[in-house]
């Protein structure tokens, strides 16, 4: 399987306040972020963290990261930029890129941590998961992301899916359901 989840912000108290996040403190949102990766994600699962994995780098951070199951890459976030020179950082991850095309069960997808507006593949069809702009429903990003011509483009954010990797298919049905309420 291939799982997507994006600005987990290990370590970052604020993160909290500024988007909303329902714990009383970061021990209860790692462990419930670690929780929910581990009853979907095996050891032979591929999870593609679109982003911002944490916001500061320890052994700490590392032993988390490193005991989640699962092939783990790293698709660089605004706040992993600083920790990639750290050779520990960097061994956490089978890779790491700024920007990726894979393929998820004959689609291809583009992975950036930004929301993209017109992506490699837009007019082919091709899908496009990101993070960054969390659960800001206000944001304009948000609001324009949600257009027909969007359709193909989603929010791994782990504010907006219950704190859990999801698969494509998990995040096709969120904004499909999203799209019919709103």
């Amino acid at each position: 399987m291939i799982y997507y989840i994006a600005d987990l912000h290990l370590h970052h108290k604020n993160i909290l306040h500024m988007s909303h996040r329902p714990f009383a403190d970061l021990e209860e949102m790692h462990q419930v972020i670690k929780q929910n990766w581990n009853a979907v994600v095996s050891e032979q699962d591929d999870v593609y963290i679109i982003g911002d994995v944490s916001f500061g780098f320890n052994t700490e951070i590392a032993e988390y990261i490193r005991n989640l199951p699962g092939n783990k890459h790293l698709i660089i976030g605004n706040h992993d930029k600083k920790y990639l020179a750290n050779q520990k950082f960097r061994d956490l991850f089978v890779t790491i890129n700024p920007y990726l095309v894979i393929e998820d069960e004959g689609r291809k997808v583009v992975l950036f941590h930004y929301p993209i507006l017109e992506w490699d593949g837009y007019f082919k069809g091709w899908y496009h998961v990101y993070g960054h702009i969390h659960n800001n429903d206000a944001n304009f990003a948000n609001q324009l992301l949600k257009r027909e011509e969007f359709k193909n483009a989603f929010n791994a954010g782990v504010d907006l899916n219950d704190f859990t990797p999801q698969s494509l298919h998990q995040l096709i049905a969120r904004k499909n359901m999203e799209l019919t309420f709103s």
